[in-house]
């Protein structure tokens, strides 16, 4: 039996690997890059992710998902609450992104407080409240 092509098998399975492993754990994921197949369901993934009990900042949530789709603020009683939404699914290709496109993300004082529906609700209610 020849030894050479065995070293040169598993030689190259060695470079292989190395090169997967590197760009697992050093290549980050850019959303400004990808196609919009892409960035909708690299949003879901993340924001399906997200606990509110880890205490996610605006900052951390925009480096890794980039800007939002879609934003609206507001500041009463000197407390700043920011809707921010991530389209998530996409449902008419008229290149415009709609709410119902998106995963809303509350933001009180730059702070993660809820996501989804729940978001919207409560955003409502503090805009509606402090405008009474």
């Amino acid at each position: 039996m020849n030894i050479k092509p065995v070293l040169l098998f598993f030689g190259g399975f060695a470079v292989y690997a190395l090169l997967t492993v590197s760009v697992l754990l050093f290549y980050k994921d850019d959303p400004a890059q990808m196609t919009w197949q892409h960035r909708d369901s690299f949003n879901a993934k993340v924001i399906g992710r997200y606990k509110l009990s880890d205490n996610h900042t605006q900052d951390d949530v925009t480096a890794r998902l980039g800007g939002p789709d879609i934003t609206e603020a507001v500041q009463l009683n000197g407390q700043v609450y920011q809707l921010m939404f991530y389209r998530t699914q996409r449902k008419l290709p008229d290149g415009i992104t709609t709410e119902d496109e998106c995963t809303a993300l509350l933001f009180v004082n730059r702070r993660l407080v809820a996501i989804g529906d729940i978001a919207v609700s409560q955003y409502q209610q503090y805009v509606n409240n402090g405008n009474s």
